[in-house]
């Protein structure tokens, strides 16, 4: 029998919602934010240290794509090749051994090696594509069985803030004059600062006992395969339009400024700040809105925020042109896995891991693309600009295909509920229980006393014969 004099036992971290909701934040800002962008702030200091040149990094950028391409294709066919062994290696373990990767490859980048650059690129894009979508289902099932799903938008502001962070770093290491290595050895340390945020809350499952072995819920039955291609097909272009803006951000607009203006090196983390609040703002949108018209809206307006910049080449269309080029980053990301859990519930975490494959497939193809512009062109800035319209041209096209998706498949209500990212129907709190059953017991007196007002009145019987 418990001491009433003895103080309870402190809750675990696990067991708090907003520490897991930021602890899946400082892993997308190691793993994203440093491990995967922290290239785009750096290749102008290794142009200028001269160790690579802008061809040669178009290609470590592919690298890295190719790698969260094949990573998240790893995520995806894990439940389905080796069921056991996704049982052994949860999300929790993933996520850790991938942010272990991305603390060694980033700070293996500082290392005078130029042959193992591309290497270690793509382990880094293999790394950040595995904690993506496992710290992401761990703390989107950690925040359900606590009753906080809502919660869990706050995650994808994380690489957000890690694209800001690196890039006013970025800045003031231009400043100083720093190398490019003493930078890629900075961000090495500073994920290993973020790495120490994540470990203490990300441990073993994401439910408890209790709430695994109980029955499951049924899976509403979903789209068939056309709908599925369809968005396949339309998040993948997403990837495609932002990556040229994104890659070489900085270095379009140090050749468009006038040489030693300061703010080429701010566009980057203004676009960072974008997408913290983009992701913020993702978490108030109403259940019952079609997340196709919202993905629709982030692909128009990163479109007109790679036109913005190609119609308004100066300080003001690029400040604005980069931050609205992040406000949907993750929103799309985070609004896409929620369609794709809508489309088809019972393909579990494998249709997110395919249509991160397709995203990832676009990136790959955006950094050759612009290599081939920038050969064919008679100047870089014309091989930019072609880059940069073609890109536009796809964020268009995946716009006109979610609403031929919103046409062909409009939106049942009874499909709404199915449009969380994880459970169709989220655990809710004993006092959220409380309410919702005195809410039923007084609809359900309403209803009788309704059914007493409308009823008509009863049919008069036989007439007695008069007397």
């Amino acid at each position: 029998m418990p001491n009433p004099s003895q103080p309870p036992a402190p809750r675990a971290l696990s067991d708090r919602p907003y520490v897991v909701a930021l602890a899946g934040m400082a892993a997308l800002a190691a793993a994203m934010g440093i491990g995967r962008f922290a290239f785009t702030p750096l290749l102008p200091m290794m142009l200028s240290d001269g160790v690579i040149t802008l061809v040669e990094g178009s290609w470590l950028a592919t690298a890295n794509y190719v790698g969260y391409l094949l990573g998240a294709l790893a995520c995806m066919a894990l439940p389905w090749v080796a069921p056991k062994a996704r049982q052994r290696w949860h999300p929790a373990r993933l996520a850790r051994w991938g942010l272990a990767a991305t603390v060694l490859l980033t700070l293996a980048m500082a290392l005078p090696l130029p042959w193992a650059w591309a290497a270690l690129r793509f382990g880094a894009g293999v790394a950040s594509a595995v904690v993506l979508l496992n710290i992401a289902a761990w703390c989107m099932l950690r925040l359900v069985a606590l009753g906080q799903p809502a919660l869990g938008g706050l995650i994808f502001s994380g690489p957000g803030l890690g694209i800001a962070l690196t890039g006013l770093s970025a800045s003031a290491m231009v400043a100083w004059h720093w190398p490019a290595a003493g930078g890629w050895a900075v961000f090495g340390l500073l994920c290993v600062a973020l790495c120490a945020l994540v470990w203490p809350v990300v441990q073993g499952l994401p439910q408890a006992a209790a709430a695994a072995s109980s029955a499951p819920v049924a899976n509403p039955p979903g789209l068939g395969p056309a709908a599925r291609g369809v968005l396949t097909l339309a998040y993948g272009l997403a990837g495609l339009g932002y990556i040229v803006t994104a890659t070489f951000l900085p270095v379009i607009a140090r050749a468009a400024l006038p040489a030693g203006s300061v703010w080429p090196d701010l566009f980057w983390p203004l676009f960072g700040m974008g997408v913290a609040m983009g992701a913020a703002l993702s978490t108030r949108a109403p259940v019952a809105w079609d997340r196709r018209w919202l993905l629709l809206v982030a692909y128009l307006l990163q479109a007109a925020a790679i036109g913005l910049s190609l119609v308004w080449p100066g300080v003001g269309g690029f400040a604005l042109g980069s931050w609205l080029l992040g406000l949907p980053f993750t929103a799309i990301t985070f609004f896409g896995l929620q369609e794709a859990r809508r489309v088809w519930p019972s393909a579990g975490d494998s249709f997110t891991g395919l249509l991160t494959a397709a995203y990832g497939l676009g990136q790959i193809i955006g950094p050759p693309m612009v290599a081939w512009t920038l050969h064919r062109a008679a100047t870089p800035s014309q091989g930019f600009t072609q880059g940069l319209v073609a890109a536009a041209a796809a964020l268009l096209l995946g716009a006109v295909l979610y609403a031929v998706m919103v046409w062909r498949w409009p939106l049942r209500a009874r499909r709404v509920r199915a449009a969380g990212f994880i459970s169709p129907a989220p655990a809710v709190g004993a006092a959220q229980s409380r309410h919702r059953h005195r809410r039923g017991l007084r609809n359900a007196r309403c209803r009788c006393v309704a059914r007493r007002w409308i009823a008509p009145a009863p049919a008069p019987g036989p007439r007695r014969p008069s007397v």
